[in-house]
């Protein structure tokens, strides 16, 4: 039996990520291969360098993209950073803290962790508290967490981790495009992100950035390939644990140097570029009125229909909401009936909170008018069958009247 052509069923991607790419991405991701040393393709990748600075809003000159998912981004940054032994603090508030510390410990650091109840996120106070205790080189924490919808404030972290002698690493997978970020004005050292939440592409690419403080740290450890070595090259004793993810041998491989390292993942440079030229073409803060625009729309709607938000509103993302499953309904089968009767997707969530809480994304491409009120629809159609009292158009109605 012959195997047939991919081709997906139709989807509206409603849920905490990944969202439909937007189609100028899919489009850019189409065109032809070039070598990775062809003048196009370098310049490719010094414009891509150029865009994220200006999406993370920094003049780092260490300004890439790895790889990988968001979670190659992540990796890359911890171990090129921590050495075993190394002390790192990680404030957990979610279920991607906890990522943070699990590949901590993979790269025998030593991980330090202080805990939030979900829903909850920390004080500036408790924080320089545990940065006092533990001493940490590292602090690394989650900006916006889709497990719990809810993003931790930055702003006082960097002078904080700067007093007290630590390097400051963020991960803004899911936020990054749709909420505040000023990675120089928030004394910020190591960011990394993705492409498939609020920049509209798919998963794959991890944009990263690093300070001064950050490159200089990393290339303490550096080591240039046995196979590309000339005399003179450094050669540590404590090289960076992870040959694909050293950032001391990337840096080189994006910089002038062009020290060869992998194979640049072309169609992916090119949806990469294209995420951060449509966002930075459509202006930073523009992007993060949009996100915040049609999230507020889409929390109107879900409270019309008399639904219970999750966690503390004042510090929600723009680009997610967690809502708990009505009593009585199957949350499982509800999310069944939205893919299968509305071609909608909307996620569950995980732990604690797993069977509890719905998660409903609008961000990227779906962050717009048209999504946000179908899901909504959709949702209230799914709800009355599973014989929840709604008022019929309640949810609908409350969304508009949040637009007007």
């Amino acid at each position: 039996m012959p195997i047939e052509p991919i081709n997906p069923p139709p989807r509206l991607l409603m849920g905490p990520g990944p969202i439909n790419a937007d189609p100028r991405v899919l489009r850019a991701m189409s065109a032809a291969l070039v070598g990775q040393y062809d003048p196009a393709m370098t310049t490719y990748m010094n414009e891509t360098m150029e865009l994220y600075r200006a999406v993370f809003r920094t003049e780092n000159d260490a300004t890439l993209i790895i790889d990988g998912t968001g979670r190659a981004g992540i990796e890359a940054a911890m171990v090129s950073i921590l050495a075993p032994g190394d002390v790192v603090l990680i404030p957990i508030f979610g279920r991607f803290g906890e990522l943070l510390r699990e590949i901590a410990e993979r790269c025998q650091a030593d991980v330090r962790i202080i805990r939030r109840q979900w829903g909850t996120v920390f004080t500036p106070a408790e924080i320089e508290a545990a940065l006092v205790e533990h001493t940490p080189k590292l602090l690394a924490i989650v900006h916006g967490d889709t497990s719990t919808t809810l993003a931790q404030p930055l702003e006082e972290l960097g002078a904080l981790a700067a007093k007290h002698g630590a390097l400051l690493y963020v991960d803004t997978t899911a936020s990054l495009g749709g909420n505040t970020f000023e990675l120089d004005a928030w004394g910020i050292d190591v960011v990394t992100s993705g492409l498939q939440k609020c920049l509209a592409g798919p998963s794959g690419s991890s944009p990263i950035s690093l300070s001064a403080k950050a490159v200089a740290v990393i290339n303490s450890r550096k080591s240039v390939e046995a196979g590309l070595r000339s005399d003179g090259d450094p050669v540590s004793a404590t090289p960076i644990r992870s040959n694909y993810f050293d950032l001391s041998q990337i840096l080189d491989y994006w910089g002038p140097k062009r020290l060869n390292h992998h194979t640049e993942a072309t169609s992916m440079l090119y949806a990469a570029h294209e995420c951060a030229r449509l966002i930075v073409n459509e202006g930073i803060d523009n992007a993060v009125r949009r996100h915040r625009t049609h999230g507020d729309a889409m929390v109107a709607g879900l409270a019309g229909m008399e639904l219970t938000l999750f966690g503390d509103q004042s510090v929600r993302m723009n680009n997610v909401v967690g809502v708990y499953i009505p009593d009585g309904i199957d949350g499982d089968g509800a999310r069944r009936a939205m893919l299968d009767d509305y071609g909608i997707e909307i996620g569950t969530s995980f732990g604690p909170l797993a069977g509890r809480v719905w998660r409903i994304g609008t961000m990227g491409y779906n962050a717009r008018r048209d999504a946000v009120l179908t899901t909504l629809a959709a949702l209230e159609q799914v709800l009355r069958r599973g014989g929840v009292a709604v008022t019929a158009g309640s949810g609908v109605g409350a969304a508009l009247d949040s637009y007007e």
